[in-house]
């Protein structure tokens, strides 16, 4: 039971910070559509994939002390930063996880805007389907967001450099 919380507490300390919970979500959901072994369940949403699971197990961990959920006032919006406790780094070496070493990927994710993530983990929702068709299924699940068509190439260059 405690070892999905132990392989997000892992991610949170490789990340350093997390800054938005969409970010968080989407984070976790490309490094797992990449072979990492997060299990948390998703499905499609506003903002593309999201797992119930995974805010539930964020808000338990928060609760436990073993991570730092800080709410910040953005002015029309709240944005909440997330970040490893001392407890939490505690509580990770009673653990003997096997898991792949994801900073490199990580660090690439933590590069990249909530909207950009929005945009990958779509295209990742969809891998099923042939490219066009891929492109053509994000512009129509989410005709808001204006993807353009730069936007969608550095995506796809993205995914690819992912699978590496």
């Amino acid at each position: 039971m405690l070892n999905n919380h132990a392989k997000i507490m892992q991610f949170f300390s490789v990340t350093n910070m997390v800054t938005g919970r969409k970010k968080l979500q989407k984070m976790i959901y490309i490094l797992q559509k990449c072979n990492l072994p997060f299990e948390e369940k998703y499905q499609f949403h506003f903002y593309g994939p999201y797992s119930e699971e995974l805010t539930l197990r964020v808000e338990e961990l928060c609760n436990l002390g073993f991570l730092l959920e800080e709410k910040e006032d953005k002015s029309n919006y709240y944005q909440y930063n997330y970040q490893i406790t001392s407890a939490g780094e505690d509580f990770l070496q009673q653990f003997s996880l096997d898991m792949p070493d994801m900073t490199s990927k990580v660090d690439m994710l933590q590069a990249k805007s909530s909207r950009f993530l929005e945009l990958v983990s779509t295209m990742f929702f969809f891998d099923d389907l042939p490219l066009q068709e891929n492109i053509e299924k994000v512009h129509t699940v989410k005709p808001k967001q204006k993807f353009s068509d730069k936007e969608i190439d550095e995506a796809v260059t993205f995914i690819a450099k992912l699978k590496q």
